[in-house]
């Protein structure tokens, strides 16, 4: 089972910058990020596979956003979104989600629409509303 805390959301400007956390316990080698407005499909934002460090991001945020990862002591990952030049379409409730995958080849097209797909995903945090 993993438990996934997220915090960081709130307001920015146009062009103006907010960094999301999402604190991850128990035993997830994949985490991702995902967002949702009203209306929308749940959309792929960035994800890492914690096993070598590989990232993946949707093709609306590349350039943009980064995702990055700290791992504790205790083996609890912390995966950050870095989101810069923010467009008022960047504006919705974010997501962090995790799994374990059992083997995943990255750098490869299947491994990106893996990390960025939701129901790669089993563990869901309860979600951050950011606006712009």
């Amino acid at each position: 089972h993993v438990q996934l805390v997220e915090s960081g959301g709130g307001s920015a400007q146009a062009g103006g910058s907010l960094n999301l956390s999402c604190a991850a316990s128990g035993r997830a080698n994949t985490i991702g990020w995902f967002r949702q407005s009203p209306g929308q499909e749940r959309e792929g934002v960035a994800a890492i596979y914690t096993g070598d460090g590989f990232t993946v991001y949707g093709d609306s945020v590349k350039g943009r956003f980064a995702i990055s990862q700290h791992n504790a002591d205790n083996a609890d990952k912390v995966v950050y979104l870095q989101m810069n030049s923010l467009r008022p379409e960047d504006a919705a409730i974010y997501y962090c989600a995790a799994d374990h995958l059992p083997y995943l080849r990255t750098g490869t097209a299947t491994a990106m629409r893996i990390l960025l797909d939701p129901k790669t995903y089993e563990y869901w945090g309860q979600g951050t509303q950011v606006t712009v």
